[in-house]
């Protein structure tokens, strides 16, 4: 608290907002005077916010009470000194702190989406282990739209036009926004966000941000800051910058791309190369793992309704666990590189998906299949899409009953955890099923 509360002096700060994630990834929190935030050492919240659905609902009673304390009490929320950021689009001197979620008896709460994250991390130490990541964020810009029953259209660039066609890796149409992201890059300067290279993604208005590779807590609170950022900046040039998944019919979705390696903790050398460059075992072993897992564990990478529209055959979204070397087709694409910088890019995870829960996982599948020494299929040469094994639960229904039961994620994530999940995106999905769409009402209302 002394190097936190030397930081907030030196920037004269005087408003805190203090966050956590909930499992949407919505931060969610309290802002304070800074002297009440220094009093009183970080905040109290209650519980319940960590099993709140992205529409403010709650999952039922019985199993509310039953995940939670029945007098509904307050969690102890802890600020991290290493997770501190200025709020630079904020008329006063603020800050934002990422805090960590405690029980009364100071135990980390299983129920907190970072906690989960910290836990799979200390499984890679135990092993002498340290895995590294590097996320990869699409996102669309679109024009302000009130009526959510309206479809998002492209919004007016410097030109004064509008976007037409495709434009991958277009410098000329990514520039059309030049005055959005330079207050973007700004803003992400003065937070220290590790961001990289901004191209212009396949769809209309769609980009993309790469993260340079780090420390996987580093790297989601990072990516959980990124997003209040890049909204922030977008509103101000009255655009709307959205990571849903699939936000406009006929157009590509949005991924959170996932790079990650293991390196030993001791010696900073790639576990996933053998002396002589070649891939190790353990590399193999946690292709295995993620082969084995994601199908299990999709809900994290894919968490919404609207996620499983991204997968469709013949997209650059993957509908398979396949792997191959520099092969875009497969899940699991090993790009092309020296033998220590040696990785794996998880395709499948969503822009939607919480960075938190979405990081642990794909880290957390990987893990499994290394202590169990999992064998992967083999490397797929030319298109995934041919493949028929290793399929992927084709709905969030599907993927959320392959979730619950899948005993190694009981096991390293607890039972709370994957419980409490489970039914907060059943609550949303129950929420989707009562809403009318625009489809049945074009093709039905009149011809059934």
């Amino acid at each position: 608290m002394k190097d936190l509360e030397s930081w907030l002096k030196e920037r004269r700060i005087t408003e805190v907002e203090c966050l956590v994630s909930d499992i949407t990834g919505i931060a969610r929190g309290k802002i304070t005077p800074v002297s009440k935030f220094m009093a009183e050492k970080g905040m109290r919240l209650p519980e319940s916010v960590l099993l709140q659905t992205v529409t403010g609902d709650y999952v039922e009673d019985e199993l509310y009470y039953a995940l939670l304390d029945p007098a509904d009490i307050d969690m102890l929320c802890r600020p991290d000194s290493s997770a501190v950021y200025p709020v630079p689009w904020a008329l006063e001197p603020t800050a934002q702190v990422i805090h960590d979620c405690y029980d009364k008896m100071g135990n980390p709460i299983e129920l907190s989406c970072r906690n989960q994250l910290k836990k799979v991390l200390a499984l890679y130490a135990e092993q002498g282990w340290k895995p590294v990541v590097a996320p990869e964020m699409e996102f669309y810009l679109t024009k302000r739209c009130e009526d959510p029953d309206l479809p998002l259209l492209p919004p007016i660039g410097r030109s004064g036009r509008q976007e037409t066609g495709r434009q991958s890796f277009s410098i000329d149409a990514a520039n059309e926004f030049d005055p959005l992201f330079e207050d973007m890059y700004d803003w992400c300067e003065v937070q220290g966000l590790d961001i990289d290279t901004l191209i212009h993604e396949e769809g209309t208005a769609q980009m993309e941000i790469n993260f340079r590779h780090g420390d996987p807590l580093m790297l989601a609170d990072q990516v959980f800051v990124f997003k209040r950022t890049l909204r922030e900046a977008a509103l101000k040039h009255d655009v709307v910058a959205t990571f849903m998944a699939k936000p406009i019919t006929n157009e590509p979705g949005s991924a959170m791309h996932i790079h990650q390696s293991v390196l030993d903790a001791a010696t900073g050398k790639s576990v996933f190369a053998n002396e002589d460059g070649s891939m190790s075992q353990l590399f193999l072993h946690h292709i295995g793992g993620m082969q084995r897992f994601i199908p299990e564990a999709l809900p994290l990478m894919a968490p919404n309704v609207n996620s499983f529209r991204r997968f469709l055959p013949d997209t650059s979204a993957p509908v398979n666990v396949e792997w191959g070397v520099e092969n875009r087709t497969c899940g699991l694409r090993v790009p092309d590189s020296s033998p220590q910088n040696r990785r794996i890019e998880n395709r499948l995870p969503g822009a939607d998906a919480n960075a938190y829960l979405a990081i642990a996982a794909s880290l957390l599948c990987g893990y499994l299949g290394m202590v169990q020494q999992l064998n992967p299929s083999a490397p797929v040469q030319g298109r995934a899409f041919e493949r028929r094994n290793l399929r992927l639960p084709f709905t969030l229904e599907q993927a959320l009953e392959r979730m619950e039961n899948c005993s190694e994620l009981e096991q390293y994530m607890g039972h709370r955890f994957v419980t409490g999940y489970v039914a907060v995106k059943r609550v949303e999905n129950e929420n989707f099923k009562k809403v009318i769409s625009s489809w049945e009402r074009e093709f039905l209302l009149l011809s059934v």
